[in-house]
Parts: C-alpha cells; sequence; structure tokens
C-alpha cells in the first residue's frame, strides 16, 4: 500500500516553525547618554515646573520602553528614594536650617547653642519660603536619582559592561557590581516578601522591613560578587605586554584629561566661569581621555560574539536628551529665571526654551526599538540579541 501523498502546500506544524529574527535592543550607551543629559539639565534648575516637567518625560520612556527584565522594575525604589531625599531634605530645614524672615506657619522649640556654633540652629520659626526652598532643593537631587534610575531599568548591566573600552577592563568588576547591586536588591527584596508571606510572616510594617534588610543585602551582594567572580574565571580583563613608556604615557594623559574635563564640566555648570575656562579645558580634557583609552585597549585581550550596533536610533535617543541640556544651558546664559527666587517666594513659570528641549527628550518613547517580548530570557542567559 503506497503512502498516502503530502500536499504541495503542506507546512511544518507551528510549534516547530522557525521563529523569525526578533527586535534588537538599543545600545545601552544611548540610553547612558540620554540619561545623563537629563540629569545633568536638572542640575541646572531649581524650577519645580521643569523639575517635574523632566521627571514625567523620564518616567514616561521608562514605561514605554523598558524591558520585563528583572531589573527593570528597579524604577520605581529610586522613586521611593527620591521622595525619601525629598522629606529627609524638608526634615533638616525643620529641625537644623537657617531661620529668615518670611511666613510662620508653625514654631518648633528652639534649643539656644554656644556662640562657636553661630549660623546654626536647632529649633525655632519654620517659614513658608524654607520649606519650599528645601522641598525644591530635595526635588533636583530626586529627578537626577530617578534619570539614573531610569538607565539602569532601560538597559542591561551586561550589555553595558560588553560595551565598555578595553581599557576599562580592570574597573569593569567593580562596575559590574555597582551597577547590578540596585536592580539585584529589588529582585531580592520580592523574594523575601514572597518568603515571609508563605511562612505566614507580615511583608509590611518596620518589623518586616527590619527582618528583611540583612536577607536583601545578603542577596543582592552575592548575586553581585557572583557575577564579577564568574568573569574573573572566564579571563575577563586579561592584558597583553604593554611597553613601559607606553603605559607612562597612558598614565599622564588619563590624569590631564580628567583635570582639564573636571575644570571644562565646572565651567559649563557655573555661568561666573571665565569662558576660557569652559569649553576649551573639556574639549582638551576629552581627547586626552581618548586617546590614552586608545592606547590601552591595544594591549587588552577581547574577543566578541556580537557587538552592539550603534546606528540611527541610538544617535536618535542620545540627540534628544542632550538637547535638553542645550536648551536649559542656552536659557540660562540668555538670563531666562531658571531659578525661581525663595526670599521672596514667585510662583514658578516655565521658559520656553527648556520646555521645548524637555519635551524633545520624550521621543525616545517612539524612536527607540521596542524591546523583545522575551527580554528576560535573552539576558539571564547573556545572549542579548543585536541586529
Amino acid at each position: 500500500m503506497s503512502p498516502t501523498p503530502v500536499p504541495a502546500d503542506h507546512r511544518e506544524p507551528k510549534a516547530h516553525r522557525r521563529v523569525g529574527r526578533p527586535r534588537r535592543l538599543l545600545h545601552p550607551g544611548a540610553w547612558w547618554v540620554w540619561a545623563t543629559a537629563l540629569a545633568a539639565a536638572a542640575l541646572r534648575t531649581t524650577d519645580p515646573l521643569l523639575l517635574g516637567l523632566i521627571l514625567a518625560v523620564v518616567a514616561f520612556v521608562v514605561a514605554a520602553r523598558r524591558t520585563d527584565a528583572p531589573w527593570a522594575r528597579s524604577f520605581g525604589s529610586f522613586l521611593r528614594l527620591g521622595a525619601f531625599v525629598i522629606s529627609i531634605r524638608v526634615l533638616f530645614q525643620m529641625l537644623f536650617g537657617v531661620r529668615l524672615e518670611g511666613t510662620t506657619l508653625f514654631t518648633i522649640p528652639s534649643v539656644t547653642l554656644p556662640s562657636w556654633a553661630a549660623g546654626v540652629s536647632l529649633g525655632g520659626p519654620v517659614t513658608l519660603e524654607a520649606l519650599v526652598g528645601a522641598a525644591t532643593q530635595g526635588l533636583r537631587l530626586a529627578v537626577v536619582l530617578a534619570c539614573f534610575g531610569a538607565a539602569s531599568s532601560l538597559c542591561s548591566p551586561y550589555r553595558m559592561l560588553r560595551a565598555l573600552p578595553s581599557a576599562l577592563y580592570e574597573a569593569g568588576v567593580a562596575i559590574t557590581v555597582a551597577l547590578t547591586f540596585a536592580p539585584q536588591a529589588v529582585i531580592a527584596s520580592r523574594q523575601v516578601r514572597d518568603a515571609r508571606r508563605l511562612r505566614g510572616r507580615t511583608d509590611r510594617g518596620p518589623a518586616a522591613w527590619l527582618g528583611s534588610a540583612m536577607p536583601v543585602l545578603e542577596g543582592a551582594l552575592e548575586r553581585s560578587v557572583a557575577l564579577a567572580a564568574s568573569m574573573d574565571a572566564r579571563g575577563y580583563g586579561r592584558r597583553g605586554a604593554t611597553p613601559i613608556r607606553t603605559r607612562r604615557l597612558i598614565t599622564a594623559s588619563m590624569l590631564i584629561g580628567l583635570v582639564a574635563v573636571a575644570v571644562g564640566a565646572y565651567g559649563l555648570l557655573d555661568d561666573t566661569v571665565p569662558a576660557v575656562l569652559r569649553t576649551p579645558p573639556f574639549l582638551l580634557g576629552a581627547a586626552a581621555l581618548m586617546g590614552a583609552l586608545y592606547l590601552s585597549g591595544r594591549g587588552a585581550e577581547r574577543t566578541r560574539y556580537r557587538a552592539d550596533p550603534w546606528s540611527i536610533p541610538e544617535w536618535s535617543v542620545s540627540l534628544s536628551g542632550v538637547a535638553a541640556l542645550v536648551a536649559m544651558v542656552i536659557a540660562g546664559r540668555n538670563g531666562a529665571d531658571l531659578e525661581p527666587s525663595v526670599y521672596p517666594l514667585t510662583m514658578p513659570a516655565l521658559v520656553p526654551l527648556p520646555t521645548v528641549g524637555i519635551l524633545l527628550a520624550v521621543l525616545p518613547a517612539w524612536l527607540a526599538p521596542r524591546p523583545p517580548a522575551l527580554a528576560s530570557v535573552e539576558f539571564e542567559t547573556h545572549f542579548e540579541v543585536a541586529a
């Protein structure tokens, strides 16, 4: 009996079909450039409207482009840390802040301090102006934390480490531990809460926090150190022979570059610094650092399975964040009111140019590639897909 003929249009069952090529992930360096530029823009203002707009932009992009990896959930922890920073800043102002005239809200019992503690107060009248000033300063720091929390949530620390220049391999293990501690702490916290709940213990309140603090810290550190140890066991950062003259040249270039970049960065952030100490030192330092990294990287023995590309989406994301910083710098140079007065208290206003620049930073929510649905599995196996 002859076998049944197979139809010409017969196809392989759906479960056995070859899966198409998934969408690629954005280069992690682009997310860090975008977040760092927004953080620098936030440091140049105390306007609560501009700071709130930066925070809204960052939160929207994170919600639109974060993956389902475990560390992608750490953004909420950074927001809670920012709220804690604001509350601590306001509390310190109430207890130890300088007492200036204003609208008194209430009075805290004061303590008379000796003459050598002049300028320091303990208790006394609490004014509305002092609280608003402390809250805006705390909000600025909270927004900076949110920007870096967004970068940690949007890209894998493993892929960021893979994209580091070869010259930075010695610092790679320490950077890995630092970048993975916060996300791993969030993962360990959820695991400890689930374990307490399964054992019939409460997972809320001060008692639960005290009982979970040590397991969470131990678990986060253990995961981070285990990653660093696995990298070291695989020969991560192994170097070839480098002549003594080259090593000395690299060291001198690094020192000169770091000093010049520090001077230039301070000049760019402070409007009172002369123009000669702004852009020229920054460019000189950047060139010296790039030269040192190039020379140092030539002695590193490194192989790559698949390099992450840097193309139009990466440039678009990076430039959208830089646009916000440039707009903030130009507005400050032109005399825009980026730091509303607190004494006397004035109503803040949205400055047009920085507002437009910050709104441009929301473009990565559409310009960045949509992450694959199973990104967490790819991250866990360390085989991220690149185009």
